[in-house]
């Protein structure tokens, strides 16, 4: 019993080792072709107006609040001094639209 108990402890450390391992891997998903990228000098600008002029959350049965759907032409979308984007409130969530597309961005 002797000889087989060193086996176990050197078992038992070696399979710690694995998870400490895998605790430190870190998976960054690989940017879409079509993601709009919006500077953090931009966000800040978007963040602060939107804190400082809040709007009437609107309620749009059957959207799905992602990146890339449409947001229906009869959505009121508020402008952003100095930003590209525009914003509303829907379902009570801030979201950025492309006021071109009408895209979540």
């Amino acid at each position: 019993m002797k000889t087989i108990l060193p086996a176990y402890v050197a078992c038992a450390i070696l399979m710690t080792m694995g998870v400490a391992n895998a605790q430190d891997t870190v998976i960054v998903p690989a940017p879409q072709p079509d993601t709009v990228v919006i500077q953090p000098e931009q966000q800040t600008v978007i963040r602060e107006y939107v804190h400082k002029n809040p709007v009437a959350s609107v309620n749009i049965l059957g959207l799905e609040l992602a990146l890339g759907s449409k947001v229906p032409d009869t959505v009121e979308l508020h402008e952003v001094p100095n930003a590209t984007y525009r914003y509303t409130v829907i379902d009570d969530q801030t979201v950025i639209v492309d006021p071109e597309t009408h895209e979540i961005v």
